[in-house]
C-alpha cells in the first residue's frame, strides 16, 4: 500500500480518533488533555483549519452547560435540593420497598433539571442515612440511585448527550427539540427502570448486610471505627514532664514526618479534679501545643508508636482494644467520599494540606474494599476514594458545603440528618422556574435563558460571588466537549461519517429501518461502557444522521437512540460519574455492575428500540 493512501486524510482521522479513544479507555490521562490533543492532531495534519478547531469552543452547548453548572450551583448551594429530596423521601418511612421507588422517582425528577452527578452528591447521604435508620442495607439503593440519575431524562437539558443531538438537529436543517420532547422517552425508561431494579437491586444485599441491618439503627461512632480497624492503631499518649515536646507546636515537631505518627486530638486537664472530667479538646493541628499532662490521642504502627514514646519520654497507655474516640463530646469522625470531577483527584494528602483547608485530620483511605491506614500523607486520591476523617462536628459540617469536591456521609445519624435550607432558596426556585418557562415558550432562546439565570444566580446572592461561579464549572466537562465537537467536522470533512454510516446502512439496511436503528443504539451503549458519554454522543450523533439520510427517514430516532443508549449506560462503574460515585459508598465491586447493570442495560435497549419509531415515526 502506498504511503500517499496510508497518509490519506480519511485514515489520518481514524487514527487520530482510535488514538483518542485508546486514552480515554485507559484513564491514565485527563480525558479533556485528551480530546485536545486529539483537536490539535487534527489541525497540524490539515483535517481542520483553526477556525473550524476552535468552533467548539463557541458552540451553544458548551456554553449551556456552563451555565447550566452555575444554575445548578445554586440550587445545591441553598440547599433547596436536598430539602425537597429529604422531605420526600421521609414519606417513605421504614417501608423498604416504597422507600426504594421513591428513592428512584425523587432522583429522576431532579436529575430532569440539574446535573445528574450533583443530584446523586445531594441524595447519598439523604438516603445513607435514611436506610441505616430504618434498618436496611443502602447497598439496595445506591446503584438505583445512581442509574436513576441517568434515567431522568424528561429535558433537553437533563444530560449533554440531548444537547449535542439537538444541536447537530438544528445544524442540519431540522426542527429543534423542545424543553420537554425527551418527557416520552424519561417516563418509559424511568418505568422500565424501576421494575426491573425493584427485582435486580435485591441482588445486591448479602446474607451478612442483611443479618447486621437488624442488629443496628444506622452507622454509629464506634461501627464506622470498627470499620476501619481504627482500634487496632489507635493509641493515649500521655505527656511526661522530661519530654522535649513539652511547649512546642506540631508544626515545629513534624512528628509524622519523622515517626509516621499521626495526632488527631489533644485532652488537657484545665482542673484539679480528680476524675479527670475537667478537660478541653482540641482537633490537632499545625498551631497546636503539647504541654506537660496532656493525653495525645495517635494513629499509627505499633512499632512507629512505640518508638515515638521511647524517644520522647512518654508513656503509652493501654486501651484494651476499645477505640479511644468514643469519649468525644465536641468532636467526631465522619467517611467523605471523593467526587468524579474533584480539583483534589490526583493529589497527595499533605499536597492537598488537609487539615488547614478542611480543619479535619485523614486517619484513613478505603478504595475498592481496600483499607489504607499507614503512610497515607502521600498516597494519591483517586476518584471515588472514601476517607475517614476526624474533626469537631461544626467542621464536619462545614464539608458538606464542598460537594464539588466531596460528599459527606457516614456521621452519627443525627448529624447526618440534619439539613438545612438557606434564606435564598425561594430566590433559586423562582429562578429555576422561570429559566424553565422561558425554555419551555421560546420567549428568549434557550442559551440565553440559561445565561439570564446563571447570571441571576449570582446577583441574587443564591452563590456568593464570581469565584464561587466559576469554580461550580466542571472544566474538564467542558473542554471535553469543546474540544470534541470539532471531531464531527473532521468526520464530515474526509468522510468518515459516510464511511461508517454507509457501513452500518449496507450491512443492516437491508433487514430495514428497526435494524440500523438497534445497530446504532447498541455500537452507541458499547462504546459508552469505555469513554465518555458526552464523547460517544458527539462522535456518533454525526453517523446516525448521515445513516439515516441515506436510508431516506427521518434522523429522528435515529439521534434519540444515540442520546439515549450513551445516557443510559449501567453496566460499569466508570461510564459515567455517579456509577463511580456509589461504588465506594455502596462498597460495590465490578461484577455488582455487571449482575444488576448489564441485564438493564439490555433490557433498556430492547425496549427503546421498539419504542422511539412509536414515538418518533421514520
Amino acid at each position: 500500500m502506498e504511503l500517499s493512501s496510508l497518509l490519506s486524510p480519511i485514515n489520518i482521522t481514524l487514527t487520530i480518533l482510535i488514538t483518542a479513544s485508546i486514552f480515554f479507555m485507559r484513564g491514565k490521562v485527563r480525558s479533556d488533555l485528551v480530546a485536545v490533543c486529539a483537536l490539535l492532531a487534527l489541525v497540524l495534519f490539515g483535517i481542520l483549519d483553526t477556525s473550524e478547531a476552535l468552533a467548539g469552543f463557541s458552540n451553544p452547548v458548551v456554553i449551556m452547560m456552563i451555565g447550566l453548572f452555575i444554575v445548578g450551583a445554586g440550587i445545591f448551594r441553598t440547599g433547596l435540593a436536598k430539602v425537597i429530596s429529604s422531605k420526600i423521601l421521609q414519606t417513605a418511612g421504614s417501608n423498604e420497598n416504597k422507600l426504594f421507588i421513591l428513592v428512584m422517582l425523587v432522583t429522576a425528577s431532579i436529575g430532569a433539571f440539574v446535573s445528574n452527578t450533583g443530584t446523586v452528591a445531594v441524595m447519598m447521604p439523604i438516603i445513607v442515612s435514611m436506610a441505616t435508620s430504618a434498618n436496611i442495607s443502602p447497598r439496595r439503593y445506591l446503584m438505583p440511585l445512581a442509574f436513576a440519575s441517568s434515567m431522568g431524562m424528561f429535558t433537553l437539558i437533563s444530560t449533554p448527550p440531548n444537547l449535542v443531538i439537538n444541536n447537530a438537529l438544528v445544524d442540519a436543517g431540522y426542527k429543534a427539540l423542545s424543553f420537554f420532547s425527551f418527557a416520552p422517552i424519561g417516563f418509559v425508561a424511568l418505568g422500565v427502570g424501576v421494575i426491573i431494579l425493584f427485582f435486580l437491586s435485591k441482588l445486591l444485599i448479602s446474607k451478612s448486610d442483611a443479618s447486621a441491618t437488624k442488629k443496628k439503627q444506622g452507622k454509629s461512632l464506634v461501627e464506622l471505627a470498627m470499620e476501619y480497624e481504627l482500634q487496632n492503631q489507635s493509641y493515649r499518649i500521655e505527656v511526661k514532664n522530661d519530654t522535649p515536646l513539652s511547649d512546642k507546636t506540631l508544626a515545629e515537631l513534624r512528628i509524622a514526618t519523622h515517626y509516621n505518627v499521626s495526632i488527631s486530638k489533644i485532652v488537657r486537664k484545665v482542673g484539679n479534679s480528680r476524675f479527670r472530667k475537667n478537660v478541653i479538646e482540641e482537633v490537632a493541628g499545625p498551631k497546636s501545643t503539647i504541654q506537660k499532662g496532656d493525653i495525645l490521642y495517635c494513629h499509627g504502627s505499633l512499632e512507629d508508636i512505640e518508638r515515638f514514646v521511647s524517644e520522647n519520654h512518654l508513656h503509652l497507655e493501654k486501651t484494651n482494644g476499645d477505640y479511644p474516640f468514643t469519649d468525644f463530646q465536641e468532636s467526631g469522625i465522619a467517611e467523605i467520599f471523593i467526587m468524579p470531577n474533584s480539583k483534589l483527584i490526583n493529589r497527595t494528602i499533605s499536597e492537598i494540606q488537609f487539615r488547614e483547608e478542611y480543619n479535619v485530620n485523614v486517619l484513613g483511605i478505603q478504595r475498592q474494599n481496600e483499607y489504607r491506614m499507614h503512610d497515607i500523607k502521600d498516597a494519591k486520591l483517586h476518584s471515588g476514594d472514601a476517607l475517614l476523617i476526624q474533626g469537631t462536628w461544626k467542621d464536619l459540617a462545614n464539608l458538606d458545603d464542598r460537594q464539588d469536591d466531596l460528599v459527606l456521609v457516614g456521621q452519627p445519624l443525627k448529624e447526618a440528618a440534619k439539613v438545612t435550607l438557606d434564606q435564598k432558596a425561594p430566590i433559586a426556585a423562582a429562578i429555576m422556574i422561570l429559566m424553565v418557562i422561558a425554555m419551555v415558550f421560546e420567549i428568549v432562546p434557550s442559551v440565553i435563558a440559561i445565561l439570564l439565570a446563571a447570571v441571576a444566580m449570582v446577583v441574587t446572592g443564591c452563590l456568593r460571588n464570581m469565584e464561587e461561579a466559576y469554580g461550580s464549572i466542571n472544566w474538564e466537562s467542558v473542554v471535553l466537549i469543546g474540544a470534541m465537537l470539532p471531531m464531527a467536522t473532521a468526520f464530515q470533512n474526509t468522510g468518515v461519517d459516510t464511511l461508517i454510516s454507509g457501513g452500518l446502512v449496507g450491512k443492516l439496511g437491508d433487514f430495514g429501518p428497526y435494524a440500523l436503528l438497534a445497530g446504532i443504539y447498541f455500537c452507541t451503549s458499547l462504546l459508552t461502557m469505555f469513554i465518555s458519554n458526552t464523547a460517544t454522543a458527539v462522535l456518533f450523533t454525526p453517523i446516525a444522521l448521515k445513516a439515516a439520510v441515506s436510508m431516506s427517514v427521518s434522523p429522528y430516532p435515529f439521534l434519540f437512540a444515540v442520546a439515549v443508549a450513551a445516557s443510559m449506560c449501567f453496566a460499569s462503574p466508570f461510564s459515567t460519574p455517579p456509577n463511580a460515585l456509589v461504588m465506594s459508598a455502596g462498597r460495590y465491586t465490578f461484577m455488582d455492575y455487571i449482575k444488576v447493570g448489564l441485564p438493564l442495560q439490555l433490557i433498556m435497549g430492547i425496549v427503546m428500540i421498539l419504542v422511539l419509531p412509536l414515538l418518533f415515526p421514520f
